[in-house]
Parts: C-alpha cells; sequence; structure tokens
C-alpha cells in the first residue's frame, strides 16, 4: 500500500442519502477547437495552452533532499519510521535520496535547462524549526532563501508547499496532528515563513494531500506515524483542515503578497453499472475521497451525508468546535490538484479497476477523470483557479519511458480540453522532477523525468524529459 492508495470503502462505513458530484456520467470526447476566453486553442500544430501557462514540476523535502542531519535540522515523523524495521521496502530511508540538499545549485540549472516556468516543492518543518516551534533554524531558512532566490534568478516561479507530511517528531511525541494544538503549531512556522520569504514567494500550499495522511499514515498505518485507527484518523483529518485554515489567515496577517491554497488529492468516483445500488456507493465513495476535503475549504461545511457515516460518539464529532469551519474555509486564492486516477465502484461498495495500471498498481489511469475532474470543481465550487499540483505515472521503463509519454501527452490534452470549457487551470506540474524516496516503497518506483542514480547522485534526462521540455517550449503537445 502506498501514499495515495485509495481505502477500501468499507473503511469509510456506509450510509444512505443522495449528493451531487458522484460523477455517473462519463465525459468522453474529442478536443476542442475554440477555448472561450479561455486562450487555449487547436491547430495544425497541436494543442495550444494560453499564454504564460505555467508549465512547471513538482517534488517534496523529505523525498529528494537528504542531509536530515545537517545544519541543525531536527527529526520528522519519517526519520523516525523509515528506520523502523519492515516499514519500507528493501529497508530503506530519506537519508540521503537525491541528495538535493548538497546539490541545489545543479538541480536549478537543471530546471532552467528544461524550460520550467514553474517549480512547486515543499518546506521541511523541522529544518526550519527543529522542534517544530520556537527557535528558527538560521542554516535552515538559509537554504530555503537560496532556492528560491535561485529559481528567481532563473525565472522560475516557486510555489511552496507548508506541509508534506514530515511533522517534526518532537511535536509528533505531544500527539501530532491528534492534538488540537498543532494546527497553531502549524500555522506559527507557516508565518514564520511567510514573514521570511513573502516578499518573493508567489504562490503558496498549505497542505499536501491531508486525505493521505488520514487514509495511509493513521488508518492503514503505512505511512508515518504509522497507526491504524479510523476514528483517530477523522480527528487528524480534522485538525489538519484547521491548520490550513489558520495559515490562510496567518498569511492574510503579515505584508506577504502571495496567493494561497491547499493541495488536495482529489478522485473522481464513479459507479460500476447503472444500478441504484453502485449509484448510491458512488455518492458515498465521493463523499469520503473528496466532498470532504473541498467542502470544508471551499464552502465551509462538511458534507451532511458523510458527517451520517460518523456515530454519535465519534471523536471527530466532538473535535469540530464553533467556529473551525469559518476558520478551514478563509478565503483560499486558488485550489492545487493532484491527480492521479479513478475510482469505481460496486453496488456493494467494492473498488473495481476499470482502467489499465501503472507500476503503482494502486493507481488506475484514466485521463477523461482529469477533465470530469476540473469541470466537476467548476460547476460545484464555481471559478476558483485551479492548480495541477501533481499528476505522472511510475513506470519499469527507465530511460526510453515512453509509456511516461504517452501518460503525460494523454492527461494534458484532457487538460487543455478543460480549459476550453472555461475553466481557469493556470498551471500544470507534472510529478515529479526527478526520481525520489518513494515512500513505503522506498526507491523500487520511479517517478521521475530525470533520473538519478542514487550509487553516483547523477542526473540524466529520461526520453519524457526531453518530450517535456519540448512541450514546454512549444507551449502545446503536437
Amino acid at each position: 500500500m502506498r501514499r495515495r492508495h485509495l481505502l477500501t470503502l468499507a473503511a469509510a462505513g456506509a450510509v444512505a442519502g443522495c449528493a451531487r458530484g458522484a460523477l455517473p456520467q462519463r465525459a468522453d470526447g474529442a478536443v476542442a477547437i475554440e477555448a472561450p476566453g479561455g486562450g487555449a486553442s487547436t491547430g495544425p500544430a497541436g494543442l495550444v495552452f494560453p499564454k504564460d501557462f505555467g508549465w512547471g514540476a513538482a517534488t517534496s523535502a523529505y523525498q529528494i533532499e537528504g542531509a536530515v542531519k545537517d545544519d541543525g535540522r531536527g527529526p520528522s515523523v519519517w526519520d523516525v519510521f523509515s528506520h523502523e524495521p519492515g516499514r519500507i521496502r528493501n529497508g530503506d530511508t530519506g537519508d540521503v535520496a537525491a541528495d538535493h540538499y548538497h546539490r541545489l545549485d545543479e538541480d536549478l540549472d537543471l530546471m532552467r535547462d528544461l524550460g520550467l516556468k514553474s517549480y512547486r516543492f515543499s518546506v521541511s518543518w523541522p529544518r526550519v524549526l527543529p522542534t517544530g516551534w520556537g527557535a528558527v533554524n538560521a542554516k535552515g531558512l538559509d537554504f530555503y532563501r537560496r532556492l528560491v532566490d535561485g529559481l528567481l534568478a532563473r525565472g522560475i516561479a516557486p510555489v511552496v508547499t507548508l506541509f508534506h507530511w514530515d511533522t517534526p517528531q518532537a511535536l509528533q511525541d505531544l500527539g501530532g496532528w491528534e492534538n488540537r494544538d498543532c494546527a497553531k503549531w502549524f500555522a506559527d512556522y507557516a508565518h514564520t515563513m511567510f514573514t521570511a520569504l513573502g516578499d518573493r514567494v508567489p504562490t503558496w500550499l498549505t497542505l499536501n494531500e491531508p486525505k493521505t495522511v488520514v487514509d495511509v499514515g493513521y488508518t492503514a498505518g503505512t505511512h508515518a506515524p504509522g497507526k491504524r485507527d479510523r476514528r483517530l484518523a477523522n480527528v487528524v483529518g480534522h485538525h489538519l483542515l484547521l491548520g490550513h485554515g489558520l495559515a490562510v489567515q496567518a498569511l492574510r496577517g503579515t505584508t506577504a503578497k502571495g496567493r494561497i491554497g491547499a493541495a488536495l488529492s482529489l478522485s473522481p468516483t464513479y459507479p460500476d453499472d447503472d444500478s441504484a445500488a453502485a449509484r448510491r456507493q458512488a455518492t458515498i465513495a465521493d463523499g469520503e475521497e473528496n466532498r470532504r476535503w473541498l467542502d470544508p475549504v471551499l464552502l465551509g461545511r462538511y458534507p451532511q451525508d458523510w458527517l451520517a457515516t460518523q456515530p454519535a460518539d465519534a471523536p471527530v464529532r466532538a473535535a469540530i468546535k464553533d467556529g473551525d469551519l469559518a476558520v478551514i474555509s478563509a478565503q483560499s486564492d486558488l485550489l492545487g490538484v493532484n491527480y492521479y486516477g479513478t475510482t469505481h465502484v460496486t453496488g456493494t461498495g467494492s473498488r473495481v479497476m476499470r482502467h489499465p495500471t501503472s507500476q503503482a498498481t494502486w493507481q488506475e489511469i484514466d485521463p477523461n477523470g482529469l477533465y470530469d475532474l476540473l469541470t466537476r470543481i467548476k460547476r460545484d465550487y464555481g471559478d476558483i483557479p485551479l492548480t495541477i499540483t501533481e499528476n505522472g505515472m511510475a513506470t519499469k521503463n527507465a530511460m526510453l519511458d515512453q509509456d511516461r509519454i504517452t501518460f503525460l501527452r494523454d492527461h494534458l490534452a484532457a487538460a487543455h480540453r478543460a480549459i476550453a470549457a472555461d475553466v481557469k487551470l493556470e498551471s500544470y506540474h507534472l510529478w515529479s522532477l526527478m526520481d525520489n524516496f518513494e515512500w513505503a516503497e522506498g526507491y523500487t518506483q520511479r517517478w521521475g523525468i530525470v533520473n538519478v542514480d542514487f550509487a553516483t547522485q547523477r542526473r540524466t534526462h529520461k526520453a519524457s524529459a526531453d518530450w517535456y521540455k519540448t512541450v514546454i517550449a512549444r507551449n502545446g503537445i503536437s
């Protein structure tokens, strides 16, 4: 089981009810010829994206930085978890990873040579605040200053994620996200980053995939911190969202000019057949996969059908205090969308795979689902600006990764269709810039368009990197 593994629906519970957005209808079809007001177009050369579209790539701190004990960095939950026997495939850890911390200039030049317009990365919370709060580690903060300045000097816009799962272990020892105070500790850390870099960072993302923390870190237990308690997991989910809202408020309290939002992992859900039972289960699944995250952030409420799955004595009910949802729904400027595939469910609530999978067998490759998702967000949540913050696949094809090129091309075509349908999609960040530590899978899965030889740390373009470089130069796909 991996970081984006979708739980069996039984873990979420079942409840009768009907809600919008279960996406029972497919949206397969031809690419649009024009984009009214969107700037995307189709011509003899292929699909052209709007002027100033943000072509980017994404990484996260623990997966690439290494240097886990250098320059005053404190341990995170992943440092502890990855060193526990049996947790990570082959006993791998992120101790060195892609050694990005020591190879910053080389990697910045690599991004420039690819032509990236945008780079999404995460800050290691314990590198800046070794115990999660208190005195700032100047050397750790300086690393991110150099990273941001290096990006700007190369004409690349920084997109900074504040939390990509590396909770400081010192805070975990105090209960971590199970403790309501963790939301405030996170907001204080966010304020530190806004104060330090707010004059240079145009886009901030608060949380990356809170759903994955809940489902895999606290329910399945195969990610840090390795707990298996669904009732507790839902409390963690609420506190994560509260931390998001407090961080948004913290930004508004500074002189930082950047925009802010969350990066959510979303998976369109479809009934496996036309039966009433399958459609009902698809609605239930949509509540768990999507609406329990989107609705609080963008509408200021939890879905009633999702709340109905929580027993009267469920701890999450007590965790939701008066005023929390007003904080959680503090006005976001944009929404980050992580998209890896779709979910199909039967009338009994079981998941079935209806499309090919990648090397990561949980990933059902369905580009049309991206179009459905983006247009659904516009339909149900309004015209909030969107950025695709993650989209990619793992493959066994090391250097000649034509399957990845096909995947990226097809998903970009779906994104183009969404822009043609007036979705305010501003940018695309493929996952991932380079091969990295892939959480519970260690180094057995390769998600990068740049190959990393972990023995020598040599970086080499895969075929997909050269292809993506051409896409960026053309501002479109042929």
